[in-house]
């Protein structure tokens, strides 16, 4: 018995290639955050995030990678709109402006949008069907004078399960009845219908299958190749390696290495996950 045959098992064929082919199209800096702390949000002398830098490029897809613990994503909620700890200070920057994150309302107008690792319990809501689930991050978008279209709420839904491929009769099924991997789809398709320009992704493919997996970095790649930025956390650095055009790690709230998808290994990226001696960033 190996790892192929198992993976052929799981999902009825074999698969040539544990992630999508992709030649990388980068642009310029779309999303940048500078020197950015924030407080623990019960224990006040304690940093989560420790002056952090990084940037996101058009059409990159960008790992951060650290160990359990390390505050990845107390780092990326607290970007999200503060919607983790104290913020203390930091500035974030879209196309070189600077642009304000004081709550999840403001990410999202400002074209920010994150995909959580816990989907059950902070990406969607379990009693909703498929279709109210998708377009339940921007329901303006489908409502007037706060009433909302419900036709246009079943076309739109059924357009994302058509081109991310949910498997499911129809979009009034309940959520909670999709596999793990169908339910990431949705919360990925309610994000998506938010049109955003930055994607910060939180263990996309916890808790889901190889198949499954291999469907999520070809819609990962897809919207890098339209010219968004991609932010990927994952706690499996072959993942990473296999999917970024550049790699973040993070060791106690600080980022300490930034290494090129060309330069990093997981001894290079292991080394810095455990190291506090802050590299200064490209």
């Amino acid at each position: 018995m190996d790892e192929d045959r198992i993976i052929r098992g799981m999902v009825g064929r074999t698969l040539e290639s544990r992630f999508p082919d992709r030649t990388p199209n980068i642009g310029e800096v779309l999303f940048e955050v500078r020197d950015w702390v924030v407080q623990h949000p019960q224990v006040a002398d304690r940093l989560v995030v420790k002056g952090s830098s990084f940037t996101v490029r058009r059409g990159e897809i960008v790992g951060f990678a650290g160990l359990m613990g390390a505050g990845r994503t107390e780092f990326a909620m607290s970007v999200f709109g503060r919607s983790y700890g104290t913020f203390v200070s930091g500035e974030a920057y879209k196309d070189g402006k600077q642009i304000q994150l004081r709550t999840v309302s403001e990410a999202i107008d400002n074209g920010l949008a994150y995909v959580s690792e816990d989907r059950k319990v902070l990406g969607l809501n379990l009693l909703d069907d498929i279709k109210q689930s998708i377009v339940s991050a921007k329901l303006t978008k489908i409502a007037k004078r706060g009433v909302v279209n419900h036709q246009r709420e079943h076309a739109i839904a059924e357009d994302y399960r058509t081109s991310l491929r949910i498997k499911t009769p129809d979009v009034d099924r309940g959520v909670s009845t999709l596999s793990g991997g169908n339910q990431q789809k949705v919360v990925l398709a309610k994000w998506m219908f938010t049109d955003p320009d930055i994607l910060i992704l939180d263990e996309p493919t916890r808790g889901i299958d190889v198949g499954a997996k291999y469907e999520i970095y070809g819609i990962i790649q897809q919207l890098a190749a339209q010219g968004k930025g991609v932010i990927v956390i994952s706690s499996e650095l072959p993942e990473l390696l296999g999917i970024s055009d550049r790699i973040y790690t993070i060791f106690e709230g600080q980022i300490t290495n930034e290494l090129p998808i060309a330069e990093a290994t997981p001894e290079t990226l292991l080394k810095s996950m455990t190291s506090a001696k802050k590299k200064a960033t490209r």
